[in-house]
């Protein structure tokens, strides 16, 4: 569903009740880049500024799918002021900076949807400085990694969803590992559906899928992992403290988790030094298959939507279909010319 317009007038009365001082709502800008919630910079009269998260059906441009609302999946996509709010308290705990909330609203006491008004950071993310001054983003990269450090050394209960967790649930399944594998089949599934090159591999995926989640030992100890953590992520406050936003799948999970994402996001040495010491190389072997998997499925599902920068989620639902590909075996042809199997099937597109 395409997000609908929201107005000066609608946002008004939150606002003055969020910052006060008499000042008066100016302006409402919608922020570029969220695809579950509406963001919005609020500008007052005086030039004060604050963002308001939007959590409502209009603003969500993902197609709804079976099992989307059921917390106790860890990969269930997260969305709502609760589970912002858990995670926000949560980070704090672990001496992370987190945005100043100004103010909530779960009761529809200010605009029909559930509602939260924050600290706004208005520069650069960090991937954007970083890529125009290397030198000046050092001071917060270095930052970022203790806060990554200290994340990682959090022990969580269980595995799941921090909002879930903290608030005394327990997720599905017997291991983050198995619910890993699950969420693997269903984004294979899902890829399949709507992919030719990945329906032509889908037994040889499942099947590899299968072979790395066996061969991955059990583990009692979670960390906390922000499950999507790429540096435009991350904000800089004024003093270059980071500051990490899209924080509603906060998870406990596997520190490997939020590595294979890095990576994947990051390519190049950015992230390098975010590594954690002692990686499970099979649990790293899963969860990039796994990743690979989500990363064509979700991109191919939100294009069943409205959802406008087709161009740019259609480049990665492509790439990482055919980085899934390169991880399965290669069958020969009759020509002794050796391919994957949804390669054959289908050509690279």
């Amino acid at each position: 569903m395409a997000p609908r317009t929201v107005t000066r007038e609608q946002l008004a009365g939150a606002a003055r009740a969020a910052l006060g001082g008499g000042r008066r709502l100016e302006t409402v800008e919608r922020l570029t880049g969220g695809s579950k919630k509406g963001v919005y910079r609020l500008t007052m009269d005086d030039a004060t500024t604050a963002v308001a998260y939007l959590w409502e059906a209009s603003e969500n441009y993902w197609p709804t799918a079976e099992g989307d609302d059921d917390l106790t999946n860890p990969f269930a996509p997260g969305s709502g002021l609760d589970l912002f709010e858990a995670a926000r308290a949560r980070l704090d705990s672990l001496g992370l900076r987190v945005p100043e909330l100004h103010l909530t609203d779960r009761d529809g006491m200010h605009h029909p949807a559930e509602l939260a008004i924050l600290e706004d950071f208005p520069g650069e993310n960090l991937l954007d400085l970083l890529d125009r001054d290397p030198h000046a983003a050092e001071p917060t990269m270095a930052r970022l990694a203790d806060a990554l450090a200290a994340m990682g050394s959090h022990r969580g209960p269980s595995f799941g969803k921090v909002g879930l967790i903290d608030a005394g649930g327990v997720s599905r399944g017997a291991s983050g590992e198995e619910a890993a594998l699950g969420f693997g089949l269903r984004c294979l599934a899902e890829a399949a559906a709507r992919d030719g090159r990945i329906a032509g591999a889908r037994d040889r995926l499942e099947e590899r899928l299968l072979e790395l989640a066996a061969a991955v030992r059990p583990r009692a100890e979670h960390s906390v992992v922000h499950g999507e953590l790429g540096l435009d992520h991350v904000l800089v406050d004024r003093a270059g403290n980071p500051v990490l936003i899209d924080i509603e799948d906060l998870m406990y999970f596997d520190v490997e988790w939020e590595h294979v994402f890095l990576r994947l996001r990051h390519p190049d040495d950015h992230c390098r030094r975010f590594a954690a010491e002692g990686l499970d190389e099979d649990r790293l072997a899963l969860y990039t298959l796994v990743q690979r998997l989500s990363l064509t499925a979700g991109p191919l599902r939100l294009l069943e939507g409205d959802f406008p920068h087709r161009a740019f989620m259609k480049a990665i639902a492509e790439h990482h279909g055919h980085e899934a590909l390169a991880l399965v075996p290669v069958v020969q042809t009759p020509s002794g010319r050796g391919v994957a199997d949804g390669a054959r099937a289908c050509g690279h597109r």
